[in-house]
């Protein structure tokens, strides 16, 4: 009996050391090379940085992020071991005594894992290729003579640290970097011990105990955790009682591309980053991927005025809806025709993709008409209705939208972008370049900007009457009030918005030489060559007007706001930096006077409620800017610190405001510019500091800008001085 006993034992050893032997020279599948132990592979997201160090967001297959060794604490680690393999560190891989005794288990009915961590590791990186019974216990082999490998090629450390890159959590985050953003907006290192036990615990079930979906699981979870810490002595006692007391609490990051900072702008920089991919090559010959490839990206958008930004849109954009819909109380903005939304159910996925699928027009239109439940933006949060969806196309017609954009005029690091009022509902970017609107009277100071450069004074005076160009159509601007005589300067056309007297200066200057300051100042969108373009019929992007309002601010020297700064590879090794184009485009006292021009804006003109309303006394300038049947609401707006260009407008151009009191780009636009500056500059953090006036320029004033020194010098002089 003994003799058999021996046997069993004797040739149960053999036939392990030969199967183990066997998964060693591959014959129950592919082992993997030295190559791959010495680098595994696993899909790495790519990271997007702010100008601060803040993950804005990750664009991934799989949402994870590398950690270093020195970023994962004792007390992690020590947490891990407590919990998963507390003779981590005194086995080779294998943990015998651990097998055993989940063998013995398992026979008694008492099924319980027995894997070490580094077997466990073997499994993340080099996946089972099956489920069944067989393939289980064949792989079972291979990772075991991988785990010897792994523990050959690595210290144990640094077997921890695989272990916590590779495992999953659940809310699609991978790896303990990403676990801790996702469920506590923290950094690895700056875990507390009571949230590392909650993501450990997470991981005997990642669903299961889901701290945010199964709360009661989870913090029963953690208990056990932080209780087999204090049973190894990582934990006093003294610590414990207090510790399991304590609440669990989230401060959740959604990995959801539509939520988080800068939804906008990290798409739009997703399309850029995809061609980048494309254009550029690995060591190895391949295109990065932009999904595995764990780049870093650096941005300028700086995270706490990116966060003022969207504040700012959100608080406005709430109040001018209810203005908006009040003004339409009755009725809607289209009228009674049904052509309108009719087209825009045809151009609705939902209308092309049942028509691709070979459903007739009949059927879609009455699928239209049916009332289903749906859940639907409002600024007071989602809501679950029942609506058709005919219907709720008509009620997303009427929301209002956005385009923000802030930038520092002196390096054109764009500082925050805001794109629209929801992304996961109104995905198109209003920032985009490629988003152009009709700009109204911002455009103006390009047109004063050349006549100043061509030596008028802002004193100069035009009669305020209608003029009439013959050669266009008999076009003749009317003012926006209808008023009209006496003589205005420049100083108030400009400050009042007055279009009789842009429309003398178009007149004088001629349509080319304001498209050829245009073109320098940035502006790349199609400009004609007709007067018109004087009041601001032309689509130009928020983007663009950034960068012309940039110049005024920055002393005549314009700069392309950039916005990508560099792209490093996942061991941070940089694979490009990215520089802006600038030039001198106005001289300084030029420039000099056009600042003063849009100071008068603000202090007595279109733009004076940013003093009056909302009490920013120091320096500042500004335009403001307003289309053809209130459609379009614009302000471009500056400080010696900072530029901010808005748009507010519908979808299509036929929602638009009743009036001009509502639809003026004073009350659209600048509120956000306003609400914007006054959070940046009470963020003491910043570093801005309210400045009282704008630089003056070295040397002579040539140019005179105190009109009551002009007249009496006009006065004495029988001369075409401007």
């Amino acid at each position: 009996m003994i003799r058999i006993l021996w046997i069993v034992v004797f040739g149960s050893v053999v036939l392990f050391l030969l199967m183990l032997a066997l998964a060693a020279l591959g014959l129950f599948g592919k082992m993997p090379s030295f190559e791959e132990l010495e680098n595994p592979h696993s899909a790495l997201a790519t990271e997007v940085y702010s100008s601060d160090g803040v993950l804005l967001g990750t664009y991934f297959i799989e949402n994870r992020s590398p950690s270093s060794l020195e970023e994962i604490p004792v007390m992690l680690r020590q947490c891990l071991i407590a919990t998963e393999d507390i003779r981590f560190y005194s086995h080779s891989g294998i943990d015998y005594r651990g097998q055993l005794a989940a063998l013995i288990s398992t026979l008694l009915g008492d099924v319980r894992g027995g894997s070490t961590i580094t077997q466990q590791l073997a499994k993340n990186l080099f996946p089972r290729p099956g489920n069944n019974l067989m393939a289980t216990i064949l792989s079972k082999f291979k990772e075991w003579v991988i785990a010897i490998k792994l523990e050959r090629r690595y210290t144990k450390d640094e077997i921890l640290n695989l272990y916590l890159q590779t495992v999953q959590f659940s809310e699609n985050s991978y790896g303990i970097k990403m676990a801790a953003r996702t469920f506590f907006n923290r950094s690895v290192d700056s875990l507390r011990v009571e949230e590392a036990a909650v993501l450990i615990g997470m991981l005997k079930g990642s669903t299961y105990y889901n701290p945010r979906r199964n709360p009661k699981n989870a913090l029963s979870r953690r208990n056990v955790v932080l209780a087999q810490m204090a049973k190894y002595g990582f934990l006093p006692e003294s610590e414990l009682d207090s510790l399991m007391q304590l609440p669990i609490r989230l401060n959740y990051v959604s990995p959801d591309h539509n939520k988080g900072l800068a939804t906008y702008f990290r798409e739009y920089l997703r399309q850029e980053l995809l061609q980048w991919c494309k254009n550029n090559k690995k060591p190895d010959g391949t295109p990065y991927n932009l999904y595995k490839d764990g780049l870093k990206v650096y941005t300028s958008i700086h995270s706490r005025m990116q966060f003022y930004a969207e504040e700012a849109v959100q608080k406005h954009m709430r109040d001018l809806q209810k203005q908006f819909l009040a003004s339409y109380r009755n009725s809607v903005p289209w009228g009674n025709t049904k052509q309108f939304i009719d087209e825009a159910m045809r151009k609705s996925y939902r209308w092309q993709s049942m028509k691709r699928s070979g459903i007739s027009e009949d059927s879609i239109v009455r699928a239209f008409h049916t009332p289903m439940p749906m859940t639907v933006f409002s600024y007071e949060g989602e809501k679950d209705t029942t609506l058709t969806p005919y219907d709720s196309i008509k009620y997303y017609k009427m929301f209002l939208h956005c385009g923000f954009m802030a930038t520092d005029p002196l390096t054109g690091h764009v500082l925050a972008w805001v794109g629209g009022i929801n992304h996961h509902y109104f995905q198109y970017d209003h920032v985009n370049p490629g988003a152009k609107r009709q700009v109204g009277s911002t455009i103006k100071p390009i047109l004063y900007a050349v006549a100043i450069d061509n030596g008028y004074s802002p004193c100069y005076e035009f009669p305020n009457e209608r003029i009439v160009f013959e050669d266009f159509q008999n076009w003749s601007p009317e003012n926006a009030d209808g008023r009209y005589g006496g003589n205005l300067t420049l100083y108030q056309g400009l400050a009042g918005s007055v279009n009789t007297i842009s429309a003398h200066l178009i007149r004088h200057i001629g349509p080319q030489p304001m498209i050829d300051l245009a073109r320098r100042l940035g502006i790349e969108s199609k400009m004609d060559p007709y007067p018109a373009i004087s009041l601001g019929v032309t689509d130009i992007s928020v983007y663009e007007m950034a960068g012309v309002y940039g110049t005024f601010a920055n002393e005549g020297t314009y700069i392309k706001p950039q916005y990508l700064l560099r792209i490093a590879d996942k061991r941070g090794n940089v694979l490009q930096q990215f520089t802006t184009r600038q030039a001198e485009v106005l001289s300084p006292q030029v420039n000099y006077v056009m600042v003063k021009m849009l100071e008068a804006v603000v202090n007595s003109g279109t733009a004076q409620r940013l003093r009056s309303r909302y009490g920013i006394s120091f320096a500042v300038a500004g335009k403001t800017g307003t289309t053809q049947n209130n459609t379009d609401g614009w302000f471009v707006g500056f400080t010696p610190d900072l530029v901010g260009s808005c748009w507010v407008g519908g979808e299509d151009r036929i929602i638009r405001f009743r009036s001009t009191f509502y639809g003026q780009g004073a009350n659209m636009a600048l509120p956000i510019f306003a609400y914007f500056l006054k959070s940046c500059y009470a963020d003491k953090s910043l570093g801005l500091t309210p400045k009282a006036a704008f630089p003056v320029p070295p040397g002579p004033q040539v140019i005179e800008t105190d009109c009551q020194k002009y007249r009496q010098y006009m006065s004495q002089h029988s001369t075409d001085y401007y």
